[in-house]
């Protein structure tokens, strides 16, 4: 609630937490904690303290310091990755401690959604990583095309190479899916646990919290037409 359109004030845009409130100091900052340009993403971080702000772990203050100032002591860090468009307006692209391990390489899912994003035909993306006999855990990601992109082969390879330039050859999607929405909760939170069953071919867990359950029938008929 700390970043949200305020009523009558702000233009909103579907999917985006906007700008942060009044009196709330935020920020999407690299892995130097060097604040990104906008149509960059990284880490969203609070750059000063407000009246609500969580002041400690009962009984724990280690774990306090040590889970929300150990990597930069100047910034609170919640463990939210986030994106800025054009206009500075912040999108949430979700928890940074979904981590995979390809090869023996450590990748976060939000690091690879990052670089998705920052393509020009990509509006938004959701990236899980499936088991893989060959790597341990395979890339696969789903994206979700801006209007006037147009879908196929040589466009998801033009996206595998994007993220390979944005990250390294290792962070290459084994798997790059568009669909027409993402699986989300009533609040808005992407169900990657979903996209993780559909990419390892498993029957779907529980739905019942999602906005819209027929999401994840037209990512499955995607999928299975070889998307």
């Amino acid at each position: 609630m700390m970043i949200s359109p305020r009523p009558g004030v702000t233009d909103c845009k579907p999917g985006s937490a906007m700008r942060a409130l009044p009196g709330i100091g935020a920020a999407v900052v690299d892995d130097l904690g060097e604040p990104v340009a906008p149509g960059g993403g990284g880490y969203l971080v609070l750059t000063k303290p407000w009246p609500s702000m969580l002041r400690g772990i009962w009984g724990d203050p280690q774990r306090y310091k040590d889970t929300y100032w150990l990597r930069w002591p100047q910034y609170y860090f919640a463990g939210d990755g986030a994106k800025l468009d054009e206009d500075g307006a912040v999108w949430l692209l979700g928890r940074v401690d979904d981590v995979m391990n390809v090869s023996g390489h450590r990748i976060s899912t939000t690091e690879v959604e990052s670089a998705l994003v920052s393509h020009p035909a990509v509006a938004e993306a959701a990236v899980v990583g499936a088991a893989d006999e060959t790597t341990g855990q395979g890339i696969v990601a789903f994206v979700i095309l801006r209007g006037d992109a147009v879908d196929g082969p040589e466009l998801v390879q033009e996206l595998r190479n994007h993220v390979g330039h944005e990250i390294g050859p290792i962070a290459k999607p084994r798997q790059i899916l568009v669909v027409p929405e993402l699986p989300k909760t009533r609040s808005g939170k992407i169900m990657r646990r979903l996209l993780r069953d559909v990419a390892e071919n498993r029957s779907l867990g529980d739905v019942t919290t999602l906005a819209d359950a027929s999401v994840m029938n037209l990512i499955q008929q995607g999928l299975g037409s070889g998307g």
